[in-house]
């Protein structure tokens, strides 16, 4: 039944990938399983007997619809908005049982099973015997030591009990990655491989690789395990060759005497004078062999790793001597074919190659570990991840069991993952509260043991007095805010006027350390309930599937496309400026985006450009992105968004570059364009060094010649090269008047009622901040609706643009900057009751609510025709020129043929739309916590 071959093998073990000469038994297939719910055990005798139901292993028992098969019908509630629905859940006691024939020459040798991935906690019987060695990982193999318990040339029966019920508080709500159900699920079965391994009775326990790149060497820590009872003499030969290269440096040799147990030793091996580094632009990678030989036998150990230095020089960091400016977003073990991480390379080769495609250089795997594929696919494309202990944890330290298997945990990642260029950052977990001592400790501990990784305490903290300057033994400081101010667009972009000339400076006044900001962006956009068909899993969309059921409830699912599209450019936009202004500020070493893909959990936050899958959803293009999201990125410091013609616009162009190479002399140029036609251009030389190049030019072009209002494009490009970006700003005649004409304004709906009635035109623009509606806002839903119900809820405008009244102020379908005056001050109105009449622009609403939205309505009411804008059209004009824009657009049209608006069946019912409230007040960046 099983195939006995020699071969090189994968094993885990060690700082590294390690491949050991040895022999191994493969034991995927088919296993004989039995849930055990209620903990019970089996009956007498069951470690020994086959069982009647059966799994393919590797696999989970919702592979193979096992457990409580789900009831749920969809519904805009709890829990079918929190997260994907599994199709079969189980959680808790399941048995795996096979018969395997361990060959004939395997006599005297050492028995190893290794099974890799296991949630929480697994148990070994042999023959109906226990093995007293109980595992309990969430980042590592589980192993067995079968020596003493298998016999070559004989058959056994191997049982394993699985528990994955939550054996530790390590998480809030179970939503760390490591363990949860809002993203990858609570599996129970074992994912990766599984296999028994012979080895030697002397052999290589472990190697690690220690790249010193200075002195062109490798140091190599070699742990060897003698069970032959005698000091044995034994010879360690160890040779190197760059991957790809056919021939070995020279091989060195050293003699040692191996007393029974543990030893270490520790060798140097000169790489020679041309070595080749490690990093995002040449991911070299070098394999080491070392050759283990005594009288008993011989053994190999192959690692991987690569030549790179990590440092930090003040708030640089830097590697290989070089600035570094991490481009990254989370992965938050988001498979929802499977409910967990692929273990092979192919499933993490679709998650790097798009994340490239994509501009980025950075993972961040939030609260989880990724298996060992993922760094080998990392190490071959030059990723820089950062990793995390397996917490997301308010109480941190204060309890003990958590804490010493967090030390566990850290050693498991040294001893497994710890050779991979890859794994450059080290953060032990998520957001993290509690005893900051302990934590510290826990930090400074695993620094002691492998100065590879640059280290972090938390991945922020909401915790008062941390998380703002750094901890004792933090090599960098991942934050969203410090003392001083905010340093992501959440703070930002809603309360501030659109300005495009700041940075984050002024908040890291007295950061000392290297800043990545923390998780930027999670603007919210509509569900595409075109991914509905994708899921073929086990995973059900029942979120998505009430989304489409309520919306067709209501007639409104053919807008959903438009929706998904809509929020989606405002996203883009937002995206956008978060990596520019992280990009221009000093002592910024990288952001860290929630999201580049969706994140189905935590009442579905779906807050990426990307869908679960890592599919486009087709809102902007990879090359469009990577236009602010590249090695090289133009920047452009400019005053505002909006223009009246007699104004300069005044730009300073400043270049990102964190490319291979400095650019000398490099041409830089410059244009403006309106409806694709170049309006004024330019051109000048500057040297492009490695880092972040502030004011490398500057052109001024007046906007006299833009005599009606238009949008321009602004467009930076480095010639010769394929990096490029652009702008918008929007420029209106100042000398637009205002002619109500036919027009009659009110504020009161009473005289705009008596008005109607008497057949006149009637613009009604209601004080916004005294009517009922939903608060006004710029930026669209914070990461979900359901996880942070305490905000305006609403996911930016739908318009048409090729709408009459848009002949005067050019729009897209989509909220862009120059709109960022009229909805701070706007009350969204509530329109569901409205029946006839029509929304100009629209608001959409977030997909919990699903409510039709607007702020702009027009309708025929009794013999006159009545438009309601529920933006602030009064106040202060002159300095206001979107809002004056916007009221010339109206009058314009409203005093036109083109205005013939629908009726309106239901007058009245506007008196419950716009009744009126003492005071709107804006709500705080920070009061959805």
């Amino acid at each position: 039944m099983y195939r006995y071959v020699i071969l090189l093998f994968i094993l885990l073990q060690g700082r590294c990938i390690l491949a050991a000469e040895g022999q191994r038994l493969n034991l995927a297939g088919r296993w004989g399983v039995q849930l055990d719910p209620k903990d019970l055990g089996l009956t007498k005798g069951w470690a020994n007997k086959a069982f009647e139901q059966s799994i393919q292993l590797p696999g989970t028992t919702d592979d193979a619809g096992l457990g409580i098969a789900n009831t749920l019908a969809p519904a805009l509630t709890k829990p079918q908005l929190s997260h994907l629905t599994r199709k079969n859940r189980y959680v808790g006691v399941a048995w795996y049982t096979r018969e395997v024939s361990i060959p004939t020459g395997w006599a005297g040798k050492e028995m190893i099973l290794r099974l890799e991935r296991i949630l929480w906690e697994s148990t070994l019987w042999v023959d109906g015997v226990a093995i007293p060695q109980k595992q309990r990982s969430l980042v590592s193999a589980h192993e067995f030591d079968l020596g003493s318990f298998l016999k070559a040339g004989k058959k056994h029966r191997l049982t394993i009990r699985i528990d994955n019920r939550k054996k530790l508080a390590i998480s809030v709500d179970d939503m760390a990655h490591a363990y949860t159900d809002h993203t990858q699920i609570m599996w129970n079965g074992i994912i990766g491989s599984m296999y028994i391994v012979a080895l030697d009775r002397i052999h290589i326990n472990s190697l690690a690789t220690f790249p010193m790149l200075k002195e062109k060497r490798v140091c190599l820590r070699i742990k060897l395990l003698n069970k032959a009872q005698k000091s044995t003499q034994t010879t360690l030969k160890v040779r190197a060759r760059l991957r790809g290269n056919k021939m070995y440096l020279p091989t060195i040799e050293k003699q040692v005497i191996l007393a029974p147990g543990d030893s270490t030793i520790q060798l140097s091996y000169d790489l020679g004078a041309q070595i080749r580094t490690w990093n995002e632009f040449l991911p070299n990678l070098y394999e080491v062999e070392v050759v283990c030989h005594s009288n008993i036998g011989s053994n190999a150990v192959h690692a991987t790793f690569g030549m790179r230095d990590l440092t930090k020089e003040g708030t640089v960091m830097k590697i290989n001597g070089q600035p570094l400016f991490l481009r990254g977003t989370l992965e938050c073990s988001i498979f929802p074919l499977t409910g967990h991480p692929p273990m092979d390379k192919a499933g993490w080769q679709k998650v790097f190659l798009t994340a490239r495609e994509w501009g980025l250089n950075h993972l961040r795997f939030h609260s989880w570990c990724p298996p060992e594929a993922a760094f080998a696919v990392a190490d071959e494309l030059g990723f820089y991840l950062q990793v995390e202990l397996p917490i997301w944890e308010n109480n941190v330290g204060k309890d003990d069991a958590v804490l010493a298997f967090l030390y566990e945990e850290a050693d498991r990642m040294i001893r497994q993952y710890g050779n991979h260029p890859s794994f450059c950052f080290w953060s032990m977990g998520n957001e993290l509260s509690g005893d900051f001592t302990a934590l510290n400790a826990l930090v400074k501990h695993i620094k002691s043991k492998d100065k590879r990784h640059l280290y972090t305490a938390t991945s922020f903290t909401f915790q008062q007095g941390h998380g703002i300057v750094g901890e004792a033994f933090d090599d960098f400081l991942i934050t969203q805010w410090t003392a001083k101010g905010w340093v992501r667009g959440q703070g930002v972009f809603n309360s501030e006027p659109p300005v495009f000339n700041k940075n984050y400076s002024a908040s890291l006044d007295g950061v000392a350390i290297p800043v990545v900001t923390h998780e930027i962006g999670q603007y919210a956009i509509y569900p595409n309930l075109e991914e509905i068909k994708k899921y073929t899993g086990v995973l059900k969309p029942l979120n998505f599937i009430a989304v489409a059921e309520d919306l067709n409830r209501k007639g409104l699912l053919h807008k959903a496309k438009a929706y998904t599209r809509s929020s989606g450019k405002l996203a883009a936009i937002l995206y956008k400026e978060e990596l520019e202004r992280a990009l221009k500020t000093p002592g910024v070493s990288g952001y860290q985006l929630l999201d580049l893909h969706d994140f189905p959990g935590q009442g579905t936050a779906l807050v990426g450009l990307l869908d679960a899958f890592w599919d486009s959803k087709r809102v902007l293009s990879a090359a469009e992105f990577r236009q602010f999201c590249a090695p090289v990125v133009p920047l452009l410091q400019f005053s505002k968004a909006v223009y009246t013609n007699d104004e300069i616009f005044k730009g300073i162009v400043d270049i990102s570059n964190y490319g291979s190479i400095a650019l000398p002399e490099q041409l830089i140029e410059w244009s403006i364009k309106a409806d694709s036609k170049t309006v004024a251009q330019g051109q000048f030389r500057a040297t492009i060094k490695k880092a972040y190049n502030a004011n490398v030019g500057h052109f001024e072009v007046p906007l006299g010649a833009i005599r009606a209002a238009k949008k321009l494009s602004v467009h930076i490009r480095l010639r010769g090269t394929v990096y490029e970006n652009h702008w918008d700003i929007w420029v209106y005649p100042k000398e637009n008047q205002i002619d109500f004409a036919d027009v009659n304004y009110t504020r009161n709906l009473d005289e705009a009622f008596q008005l109607l009635q008497a057949g006149k035109k009637v613009l009604l623009n209601p004080d916004w901040k005294k009517i009922t509606g939903i608060e006004g806002k710029f930026v669209p839903v914070f990461w979900s609706p359901v996880h942070f119900p305490k905000q305006a809820g609403t996911m930016g405008l739908l318009c048409d643009p090729k709408h009459p009244l848009f002949a005067y102020f050019p729009t897209e379908e989509h909220t862009n900057w120059q709109w960022w005056d009229l909805q701070l001050k706007s009350t969204t109105m509530l329109m569901d009751q409205i029946k006839g009449g029509e929304p100009i622009v629209e608001m959409i609403d977030n997909f919990a609510n699903n409510r039709k939205l607007a702020t702009l309505f027009e309708g025929a009411v009794a013999q006159g025709k009545l438009m309601i804008a529920s933006f602030d059209l009064a106040t202060d004009l002159d300095n206001r020129p979107v809002a004056k824009q916007m009221l010339h657009a109206i009058l314009t049209y409203m005093n036109s043929p083109k205005f013939a608006p629908k009726t309106i069946e239901n007058p009245e019912g506007l008196r419950g739309v716009l009744q009126y409230k003492e005071t709107q007040e804006k709500a705080a960046p920070g009061a959805i916590y």
